[in-house]
């Protein structure tokens, strides 16, 4: 890490005045983008998804239930692995706090595929998926069988089911808390120096993790 200018109180507080009203119109343009994001049309959804609960096989209409709307958190954890991926694994933890207020289910069947998380063995052998839209083909970073991503759902009084929302990769940093506090320090998150972070909680040393 590079040592920054050092300056007089009243130095800094000019350059962090100016900082502050760039940060202000960022937060507005953050506020009328998660409108647009909110006035998104929805897609009904016609197919019949089947999760694995903790009260037995549920559909996607009944998860919901008696509430009006849904997110689905898609994790990286393929059946035959002996545990989820890191970067999900580190991303699970930001929702230790409302675990209580929130359910965990196991999808099934066509949904992950539908959703643009599960890909085939002759996708990954060709070196090429359809993910994030259609925005990343062949990065070799993502060419795997399990990606990340999170897709929200809304049913009506009717009990029709709409999907509303879908963000995958970099659009999933919005909610890993912990990036945002690095983004505040010094030094950032410096990818390059914690090439190893983060890990699974029960993965780091005695010393613990060593970003921060």
């Amino acid at each position: 890490m590079q040592p920054a200018k050092v300056v007089s109180q009243e130095e800094w507080l000019a350059a962090r005045r100016a900082l502050l009203a760039k940060e202000k119109a960022h937060m507005r343009e953050g506020d009328a983008l998660a409108a647009e994001r909110r006035a998104l049309p929805w897609v009904k959804v016609d197919k019949t998804y089947v999760f694995d609960t903790a009260a037995g096989p549920k559909t996607l209409a009944e998860l919901f239930d008696g509430r009006g709307q849904l997110i689905v958190h898609h994790l990286m954890y393929a059946p035959d692995w002996a545990a989820a991926c890191p970067g999900c694994t580190f991303q699970a933890e930001h929702i230790d706090g409302p675990a209580p207020h929130l359910e965990w289910v196991s999808s099934a069947g066509d949904f992950n595929r539908d959703y643009r998380v599960t890909f085939t063995e002759d996708q990954i052998a060709q070196g090429r998926v359809d993910y994030n839209f259609g925005t990343i083909q062949t990065d070799p970073r993502y060419i795997d069988k399990e990606l990340p991503g999170v897709s929200v759902f809304s049913k009506n009084d009717a009990g029709e089911v709409f999907h509303t929302y879908s963000t995958y990769a970099r659009g999933l940093d919005a909610l890993l808390g912990t990036n945002h506090y690095l983004d505040i320090t010094p030094e950032g998150r410096n990818d390059e120096a914690h090439p190893n972070w983060p890990r699974r909680r029960d993965e780091y040393g005695a010393a613990g993790p060593s970003h921060g």
